[in-house]
C-alpha cells in the first residue's frame, strides 16, 4: 500500500514495486490486475487505521467534488457538467470525496459517484452502465452528509 499512497510524479508497476522495496513489478502488477477488490472492504479497513493512529478530537471532514474529464456518454455519470478540475463546464463525471485530517495526517474515509438527473430518471441508460435501480438523485451536499458521522 505504501507504494500507492505515496507522492510519486509518476505511477507505474516499476514506481509503485521501487517503493514498496521489491525488485521488480509482478507482486503489485497481481495486486493489482489478478485480486478481486472490495472497495468498500478496502474503505472499511482505511477508517480502522485512521481510528488506530490517526485518531484525534481536533480533526476536521474535509468534502471535496472533484470533476474527471470524459469522452462519450457511457461512463456512469458523465454528463456536460462544471468541473473544479478544468475550471469549466465540461464532459465529465464527479465524484463526492470525505477525507479525514490532523495535524498527524490525512486519508480519504469515503467516496462517491455523483449522478445527475439526466442519468437517475434514465432508469435503462443506469442499468447499461451497471447501477441499480435502487440508486436514484442526491445533491452533492446530501452526499456529503450521508458519507458523514
Amino acid at each position: 500500500m505504501r507504494g500507492l499512497i505515496a507522492p510519486l510524479q509518476r505511477k507505474n508497476g516499476w514506481t509503485l514495486a521501487e517503493e514498496a522495496g521489491h525488485t521488480g513489478p509482478d507482486r503489485i502488477h497481481r495486486m493489482l490486475n489478478r485480486i478481486e477488490w472490495d472497495a468498500d472492504e478496502v474503505l472499511d479497513d482505511v477508517r480502522q487505521y485512521v481510528v488506530d493512529n490517526l485518531g484525534d478530537p481536533e480533526a476536521v471532514l474535509v468534502v471535496d467534488d472533484t470533476g474527471f474529464l470524459k469522452k462519450g456518454t457511457r461512463s456512469a455519470g458523465v454528463q456536460r457538467q462544471y468541473s473544479g478540475t478544468a475550471g469549466r463546464t465540461e464532459n465529465c463525471q464527479v465524484g463526492v470525496f470525505l477525507a479525514y485530517a490532523t495535524d498527524r495526517g490525512r486519508t480519504l474515509i469515503d467516496r462517491r459517484l455523483y449522478l445527475p438527473t439526466s442519468w437517475t430518471d434514465d432508469r435503462e441508460r443506469c442499468r447499461r452502465a451497471g447501477i441499480g435501480d435502487e440508486v436514484g438523485f442526491e445533491t452533492k451536499v446530501a452526499m456529503a452528509k450521508a458519507m458523514g458521522p
